[in-house]
């Protein structure tokens, strides 16, 4: 069967075929196109038109296709398939993306956030399959999870579900999600940035200067990946620290999960799947000691198995849920 996955950024967007034989998932083909400067209705009738081109190209109509998915930052209204106002997608105000694509096309489709598209992709293609109960954490600009649970996507009352980037683990700290202190403060690429910059404030304000500001040109260039390589490429202890802290508070942060949820898998993506070498110790360290240990037994912690590729799988794994009416 054949399915057609819709991915709308607020720089760019996708759209991409794919095709299951037996056991196999396959992405065939994929169209970017850029977002910014274009009206919805714009962006919704190129979308169209590149699907279109696309099925065409491998001779095929929109009868052949057996579902559609679309992945797209929040908030949204994902059982009604509407988009509701994304901070990066100005102007998407009360979109029936959903309605509007199965009118067209006469797909069935469905409509998810890309935490959750994710966590459905590692759950079918990846680092989950197999499991009934998943995890799946972005760890990328920010930090937001997708769950499966007893072998289905669960995404709350009104598609809130997952946040656990907006619980605040101290009072001070890095902010993420609007929260001084939160799990996103301190696991993202951002919190990552923020507890560089402040390290380097503290070690000049002790007449210190750390390789790390020399190597970024200035405070407001330090991100995550100028410390990742001092960090992994020359072991420097001052960058390792601030990873550690970064590898402490994941760990209770998934000491949470674990307790709470009870998962199979924990699946990160994002920072932690390029740098989870530097990551890990510290944050095993917490959690074997935060996590209840029946709990953490059976849970294993783990990179995306989908790597770099997951956005390419993200929006077709929604297609296949769509085509089975899940």
């Amino acid at each position: 069967m054949y399915y057609l996955g819709i991915d709308i950024g607020g720089t760019k967007c996708a759209v991409s075929l794919g095709e299951d034989v037996g056991k196999d998932f396959a992405v065939l083909a994929k169209v970017k196109f850029p977002t910014a400067g274009k009206k919805p209705n714009e962006v919704l009738d190129i979308f169209l038109s590149e699907s279109e081109k696309l099925i065409a190209s491998h001779s095929l109509k929109f009868s052949d296709i057996a579902g559609l998915g679309i992945s797209c930052g929040g908030p949204l209204d994902a059982k009604k398939g509407i988009i509701m106002s994304p901070p990066n997608l100005p102007g998407w105000d009360d979109i029936h993306v959903t309605e509007f694509f199965e009118k067209h096309t006469g797909i069935p489709s469905k409509l998810q956030n890309d935490a959750n598209a994710c966590a459905v992709a590692e759950w079918l293609f990846g680092a989950g399959k197999g499991c009934d109960n998943v995890v799946f954490l972005t760890f990328g600009t920010g930090l937001g999870a997708g769950l499966i649970l007893d072998g289905h996507l669960y995404s709350g009352t009104n598609d809130m579900a997952g946040e656990i980037g907006h619980v605040r683990l101290t009072e001070g700290g890095p902010i993420g999600y609007g929260k001084f202190g939160s799990c996103e403060g301190y696991c993202s690429g951002g919190g990552i940035a923020q507890l560089g910059k402040i390290a380097v404030t503290e070690a000049l304000a002790r007449g210190e200067k750390p390789r790390l500001l020399d190597a970024a040109g200035s405070i407001d260039a330090i991100d995550a990946k100028v410390i990742g390589d001092l960090a992994e490429k020359e072991n420097d202890e001052f960058c390792l620290e601030i990873y550690r802290k970064c590898g402490e508070k994941l760990g209770i942060t998934l000491s949470i999960l674990v307790d709470i949820l009870n998962p199979e898998r924990i699946i990160l993506g994002g920072v932690f799947m390029r740098s989870h070498g530097i990551i890990v110790p510290a944050m095993e360290k917490v959690m074997k000691n935060e996590c209840l240990s029946y709990a953490l037994d059976v849970c294993k912690v783990v990179p995306a198995g989908l790597g770099e590729h997951i956005g390419d799988y993200a929006a077709l794994s929604l297609a296949t849920l769509a085509a089975k009416g899940e």
